[in-house]
């Protein structure tokens, strides 16, 4: 690629960093399985969900127009959109991790969602699978990738403020789009509970296998580029003799 050379970049999480994403991990894996457990082959709200989804039904209501377009950025399209984005950005700044990480991480969570989860767990509302939210698995996957990726930026002097600002202004873009999908009654609230798990906890895996020792020698090498020769001359010919050239 002209203009862009490819490197492994800096490591996605700093050390003290590291326990504490395996800690958030466990904690996703842990609330999944649990809530999985407890709305199994469930139909109707339980108390939680009733108490916390009826006010939001009641107040977003009468708003369904608005309702959509906010719950809108959780969709295939918008989503993927945001993802391609951030691979982009992560490729013209040399973090090949960055973007696996992100690529790797959007496919990962929605498959876990949809191919394993929802048919798992088979819970319904109206018919639907919706445990977990898709909707919300998108948006949190991604608000916890520009979070991970922002913890070591390029430069950190002049996008001090930006570290913070993006990854919060993404955050609360999933509550407002889980909010929007309670108030279509696309979703209980336990389901977009667990869908920011399922994001959030696949963005900590993989940024942990991707900062392994073993995995970025395998992309340093990967990011190495041979030698390029000039036009009508082999990789190991060596220039003519100048003398030789003048006879």
């Amino acid at each position: 690629m002209n203009g862009i050379q490819l490197r492994p970049g800096p490591p996605l999480l700093a050390p003290r960093a590291r326990p504490w994403a395996g800690l958030v991990l466990a904690c996703c894996v842990i609330l999944v399985a649990v809530l999985g457990v407890l709305f199994a082959h469930q139909t109707r709200a339980g108390w939680l969900d009733h108490a916390i989804d009826s006010p939001v039904i009641a107040w977003l209501g009468g708003h369904r127009g608005l309702v959509l377009w906010l719950a809108a950025p959780g969709s295939t399209i918008p989503a993927g959109v945001l993802c391609a984005a951030i691979v982009v950005t992560c490729l013209l700044t040399g973090r090949l991790n960055g973007a696996l990480l992100a690529a790797a991480s959007a496919l990962v969570a929605i498959g876990l969602d949809e191919a394993l989860l929802k048919p798992l767990i088979h819970r319904t509302y109206l018919g639907s699978l919706v445990y977990p939210s898709g909707h919300t698995t998108a948006v949190f996957t991604l608000a916890a990738t520009v979070t991970v990726l922002l913890l070591i930026p390029p430069q950190p002097a002049r996008a001090g403020a930006l570290r913070v600002l993006i990854p919060a202004a993404a955050l609360v873009l999933g509550v407002v789009v889980a909010t929007a999908l309670i108030g279509l009654r696309w979703h209980y609230f336990t389901d977009t509970v667990a869908g920011a798990a399922v994001g959030i906890g696949t963005v900590c895996g993989l940024a942990l296998i991707l900062d392994l020792p073993a995995v970025r020698r395998w992309l340093a090498r990967a990011c190495r580029q041979p030698p390029v020769a000039h036009e009508g001359r082999s990789p190991g010919a060596r220039p003519a003799d100048s003398r030789t050239a003048r006879r």
